[in-house]
């Protein structure tokens, strides 16, 4: 199993809790993972399957009644790797159950609302896994440090934040906070290779200079946004972010605990379907695709994924799931 190379659960050593200060916190460390950087793009590859596994039958629930989703939070600092998060994690899940969201600056209409009206509309659906390629947590990191508005005004954000995720994760989503940490020399790398490689210059915004000036203020306000909002409902995990191979699998390995945790979905049986009309339905997809072989009344299926269309692999993968044992090629 490719959770073996873990000496120790990363997601209790990278979780937040009482005490926690970010500058004890070494950027450059692998907390929990034995070996180096082979071995965790090696446990990246493997975990790409399970991962876009867990998510299918998730989709699948949801077909069905079910409500849960699952919410990746990344923050971070410029050039940290965030996008590279959503390419290299993310990126292994079928694109049709993932939507990624990246707040900016707020419009006009965005700042006629409270700060959280605009983060409602981009929380994933039943089914789905979402991220956001940073946050509402920008209103209290930003703001804190700009002096957008009153410090007064971000102590009542982090109320607010914190009933708003507690009434996201009772709607049945799980809410995954990271934020990938890195040092202010690793930062500094990062941005002279985008200046340094010509293919790479689209990358670099000369903002990125002009907030790497607060960086002693952004981690104060992260800090502090840390201490306020790391919740039982929501925790946050800070992931030492210097090595880029280390941070993936780090949230790669937060998300499948999630998704695990979401339910054994394989056994997932919907109350309004009978296990006749379940095995009716799993011959009927069978017959029209000759490489699927169903057998014997529990539906044990040998299938080739990669020949059926994107629905009728995913109904047959929730077939699979709730009347056996499901083989993949």
């Amino acid at each position: 199993m490719a959770q073996t190379v873990w000496s120790e659960d990363p997601g209790v050593l990278l979780t937040v809790g009482a005490g926690f200060s970010l500058a004890g916190v070494d950027s450059s460390s692998t907390p929990g993972l034995k070996g180096g950087k082979f071995d965790g793009e090696t446990l990246l590859e493997k975990g790409r399957i399970e991962l876009g596994d867990l998510q299918e039958r998730l989709w699948a629930e949801s077909r069905f009644g079910g409500t849960r989703a699952v919410l990746l939070v990344l923050q971070a600092m410029d050039t940290a790797g965030k996008g590279g998060i959503v390419r290299h994690v993310v990126g292994g899940v079928d694109p049709q159950g993932v939507t990624v969201y990246g707040f900016k600056k707020p419009t006009k209409e965005e700042l006629s609302h409270d700060f959280l009206w605009r983060v409602r509309d981009h929380l994933p659906t039943p089914g789905l896994l979402g991220v956001f390629d940073r946050s509402h947590y920008e209103d209290v990191l930003v703001a804190r440090v700009r002096n957008l508005v009153e410090p007064d005004v971000i102590e009542e954000r982090y109320a607010q934040i914190n009933e708003f995720e507690k009434q996201v994760v009772d709607g049945g989503t799980t809410i995954v906070k990271v934020m990938l940490h890195i040092s202010a020399d690793e930062q500094k790398a990062r941005l002279a290779a985008r200046l340094d490689d010509p293919e790479k210059h689209w990358k670099f915004n000369p903002g990125d200079l002009d907030e790497r000036a607060f960086w002693t203020h952004y981690q104060d306000a992260y800090q502090a946004a840390f201490e306020k909002t790391s919740t039982a409902d929501a925790p946050w995990f800070v992931i030492p972010a210097d090595h880029k191979w280390y941070a993936r699998v780090a949230v790669q390995h937060l998300l499948l605990d999630a998704l695990r945790d979401a339910g054994t979905l394989r056994r997932y049986v919907p109350q309004d379907v009978s296990q006749s009309a379940l095995e009716v339905a799993a011959h009927e997809v069978a017959a029209e695709y000759p490489a699927i072989e169903v057998h014997g009344v529990v539906g044990d299926f040998t299938r080739h994924l990669d020949e059926l269309p994107g629905g009728d692999k995913r109904l047959l993968a929730f077939l699979g799931g709730t009347l056996g044992n499901l083989i993949s090629d």
